[in-house]
């Protein structure tokens, strides 16, 4: 375990300060690549143009003509938290843009039935709908049989995805859709790769209202107001753990101010309050760990037709019944994640400290395909090792969700696993941080050696050590709980992440609350200090370099400011 200390550039910090930002948080914005103030300017004029994303403008056309020709248009959605927002938003988008209702639809795989993505199987479950175009959201740039077999039909398809594009030999290849929006495809220049499925579709909203607008269809002042959606583009933003650049921390600093103020949809209200959060406090912690695992889990265990239409429902009771639905299934989840954590945790337990090779893959027969990615992201934590857990589908296939670390970019990892062992994977995708494949029941001994092969070559020791990057001590001034709100109303996310501190610290107690967090009391420079550290049940030494984040432990109408420790060294 490395605690590595983030550079802080004197100047920017200098500036940011003489601009009238707060002395501790200029010193962590800069530490962040923050260099001037009008970057910490989240209004929505700073957003990035929609004319600048290759693809939209044209899908913006396609729209508008549908639209006026009362055309028939049906959402294909993904599974997750993203795909079921970006479903949300494209949907209660058209409609404000002039769509008849009864002209749209959506449909949405099941996980363990369909597989991901715009399959043959799901266009034929799209046809029953009538659609004369199939709108693909967090999907479809790799659905090359399904684009194509939705054009034999004679449907139009417009892909609108975030996610890589297939290879082929090596190269990309693209599906033959009629139009597709994707900043991750190789003819876009869009400035910020990292837009979620959700935001993409929201981007492909805005050229059509642009284009609306320039036939005629309303003025600027008459307009529908598109930004009432930007609680959904948040939530699927942070839930889907895409790096929160410049323009994503805008999109979601403008949704959290929505929730804040109380203006957002009654699924996401009811979802605050089955998840026992407050709206007017909310966070992006409140969005990655608490509404988005409440509505992933629909598509882990059950329907995420459930997530979609809380999201749609604009009956505050209706909402509530889908959010409390939702809460249940995700109880079961964390049950049944539970259970397969103490099996891959006993599978790994056969690796000695040193030993632990540089990848791991792992199958049980009693694994569940919906909770193999958030068991393999877990292990990933513990190990510091890129991670696969595999579970069967009901097809007898192994289907397989992988988390990585930085440094191993896990989709070109599968493909070079693919060149190497030809029908080994029967299919594969996704990011270098998260990939999914599919293999034959007999394949899973090979891609375990295949996948430990190409870490080995790619990852030397120093990347399979853990480091976590620390912003330094924290001045005994700042620590109260105006620091906490200060810290907690800004957007921190994946590649812009939430502060964590670092000081030498000396144990005055420590014992287990729970049977498995470690409560500690400090000593803190001249102050006694209270901390815990979730999910850590071993002793620390008497005296302690922490690494630790601050929060408000709120009880019985008291809040005091604790430490939560994140590591030790």
């Amino acid at each position: 375990m490395i605690l590595h200390t983030r550079d802080v550039p004197p100047r920017a910090a200098f500036a940011l300060e003489q601009a009238g930002v707060h002395p501790l948080l200029a010193r962590l914005l800069a530490a962040r690549g923050v260099r001037a103030a009008d970057e910490l300017d989240d209004g929505l004029a700073r957003l990035l143009p929609p004319a600048a994303l290759h693809g939209a403008a044209e899908a913006g056309r396609l729209l508008a003509d549908l639209i006026a020709a009362g055309g028939r248009i049906c959402v294909v959605a993904d599974y997750d938290c993203d795909g079921a927002t970006a479903c949300a938003v494209a949907l209660r988008g058209l409609a404000m843009l002039g769509a008849a209702r009864e002209n749209l639809a959506y449909v949405v795989p099941d996980r363990a039935v369909h597989g991901y993505g715009l399959t043959p199987a799901i266009v034929e479950l799209a046809r029953e709908k009538r659609p004369d175009l199939l709108l693909t959201v967090d999907n479809g740039i790799a659905s090359l049989e399904g684009v194509a077999h939705a054009r034999a039909l004679g449907m139009s398809v417009l892909v609108t995805d975030h996610h890589l594009p297939a290879l082929q030999a090596g190269a990309v290849v693209l599906p033959a859709a009629d139009v597709i929006v994707n900043p991750n495809q190789p003819a876009c220049g869009f400035e910020s790769k990292a837009l979620a499925g959700v935001g993409v579709v929201f981007y492909v909203l805005l050229a059509a209202r642009a284009e609306l607008r320039a036939r005629g269809r309303f003025d600027a002042a008459s307009q529908p107001r598109l930004d009432a959606l930007l609680d959904l583009v948040a939530l699927g933003t942070v839930a889907d753990v895409v790096r929160l650049d410049a323009n994503n921390r805008r999109l979601v600093a403008q949704g959290l101010r929505r929730v804040r103020a109380g203006r957002m949809q009654p699924g996401v209200a009811a979802l605050f309050a089955a998840a026992r959060r407050q709206p007017e406090r909310a966070c992006g912690f409140d969005f990655g760990f608490a509404l988005g695992p409440r509505i992933n889990a629909a598509g882990r265990l059950a329907d995420m037709t459930l997530g979609i239409e809380c999201l749609l429902t604009d009956d505050a009771g209706r909402a509530a019944e889908l959010a409390a639905q939702l809460d249940a299934i995700n109880r079961e989840r964390r049950d049944v994640e539970a259970g397969m954590r103490e099996l891959a945790e006993a599978a790994v337990e056969r690796y000695g400290a040193d030993s632990t090779p540089p990848a791991v893959a792992l199958f049980d027969p009693s694994f569940h395909e919906g909770v193999v990615g958030i068991v393999a992201g877990r292990l990933k934590d513990r190990l510091h090792r890129p991670t696969f857990a595999f579970a069967c589908g009901a097809d007898g296939a192994l289907k397989g969700s992988g988390r990585s670390i930085p440094g191993f970019h896990l989709r070109d990892a599968l493909d070079l696993v693919a060149k190497r062992h030809p029908g080994l994977l029967l299919r594969f995708g996704g990011h270098a941080m998260a990939a999914g494949c599919t293999l034959a029941p007999a394949g899973f001994e090979t891609f375990a050696q295949a996948l430990r092969q190409v870490a080995g070559e790619w990852l030397d020791a120093a990347t399979l050590e853990r480091r976590i990057a620390v912003d330094g001590p924290l001045d005994p001034q700042w620590f109260d709980a105006a620091t906490v709100g200060l810290l907690d109303a800004q957007v921190w996310g994946q590649g812009f992440e939430a502060p964590v501190f670092c000081d030498e610290m000396q144990v005055l107690q420590q014992r287990l609350v729970g049977e498995k967090h470690l409560k500690l009391r400090l000593r803190h420079g001249a102050s006694v200090r209270e901390a815990i550290w979730f999910g850590h049940a071993e002793p620390v030494a008497e005296r302690v370099r922490l690494a630790y984040r601050l929060s408000l432990d709120e009880w019985n109408g008291q809040a005091r400011v604790q430490m939560v420790v994140e590591a030790a060294a």
